[in-house]
């Protein structure tokens, strides 16, 4: 089981999505920025490095939504999301084919990573409630 920690970074109602490389696993598959944790981190300081290698932010971690467990079928991994601010930089991308900001709204309107999609789900009941 890979454990994995993603960011959901908000900014004026929009959040910020990664398009996976066409390198990657999951060619082209939408997805929010993070990565792997390594041995001897936490999830926290694993979604604070992965965010500022992925995309040179540093950001500010408000709270955990509901891990979400979910098998590929040549891999398995558990992912801890996070939802968050940036507290410096500017998105720049490095690894993905693009980084962009979308209306909380609008996030449907993407070809997810099917792991990411009962985060969307969990995160689009909370935004509506918020209103």
């Amino acid at each position: 089981m890979i454990h994995v920690a993603c960011a959901l970074i908000e900014k004026d109602n929009q959040v910020l999505i990664c398009q996976r490389s066409a390198d990657m696993k999951l060619p082209l598959k939408w997805e929010f920025p993070g990565g792997k944790q390594e041995e001897d981190e936490t999830l926290e300081e694993c979604l604070l490095r992965e965010v500022e290698e992925e995309l040179k932010l540093k950001i500010n971690i408000h709270r955990p939504l509901t891990k979400v467990e979910y098998h590929y079928p040549d891999f398995s991994l558990t992912l801890y999301p996070y939802i968050c601010s940036i507290k410096s930089g500017k998105p720049t991308k490095t690894e993905h084919e693009q980084v962009i900001w979308v209306d909380q709204v609008d996030l449907w309107k993407y070809d997810w990573a099917n792991a990411d999609l009962p985060i969307i789900e969990e995160y689009i009941r909370i935004v509506r409630e918020a209103i």
